[in-house]
């Protein structure tokens, strides 16, 4: 059997205005149905152990959290070894509900993107409001990253959290190190 490993092996890159490093594996599940049922609520808290984020938002305490996606879609993250677990206990919860779990894991790619200058390299590669005080804590966007599809929020202080396809992870990787490149400091935030 094969050791599960992460999209680019860990790479990281610091040469720059800002960190760019690939996170560990992360359990990542689709969850998509109606957030009005409280069996779908509850099929998502009870494996995240974090309450339910708002539209637009991601509750997310270090491995397990809660992204909303769309009107009728999670993204929950646990620890990479209890996804299986935890989609059957999703499934208990959810019984004979209309809903989809997905385990999406190795379908993604993660990063962090860190250091004071974290938000200013974002900011040149995504089409959102990345000022202090309009992007906070809590906030999620999904988004594209240049030419692909990306999701991410304000993981920890002076750090995002990117979540790509697996398939578009150098692509990404590549792209933030780019936007990151010693002197292409903005300043703007």
């Amino acid at each position: 059997m094969s050791s599960a490993t992460s999209a680019l092996n860990g790479a990281t890159w610091s040469d720059g205005i800002a960190t760019v490093t690939e996170a560990p594996l992360q359990g990542m599940i689709t969850l998509r149905g109606a957030f009005s049922d409280a069996k779908v609520k509850k099929a998502a808290t009870s494996v995240a152990g974090v309450d339910m984020p708002g539209q637009g938002q991601a509750n997310c305490v270090e491995t397990r959290g809660i992204c909303w996606m769309s009107p009728d879609e999670l993204l929950v993250l646990c620890p990479y070894d209890t996804v299986g677990t935890n989609i059957e206990k999703m499934q208990a919860v959810l019984g004979d509900q209309h809903s989809l779990c997905v385990d999406v894991s190795d379908a993604r790619g993660v990063f962090d993107l860190s250091g004071p200058r974290a938000r200013e390299v974002l900011a040149k590669l995504v089409p959102v409001d990345l000022a202090p005080d309009q992007f906070t804590f809590g906030m999620f966007r999904r988004t594209r990253m240049a030419q692909v599809p990306a999701a991410f929020w304000l993981h920890e202080d002076d750090t995002f959290r990117i979540i790509c396809f697996r398939s578009q992870a150098q692509y990404v990787f590549d792209l933030l190190i780019t936007a990151a490149q010693p002197g292409s400091d903005v300043n703007f935030f």
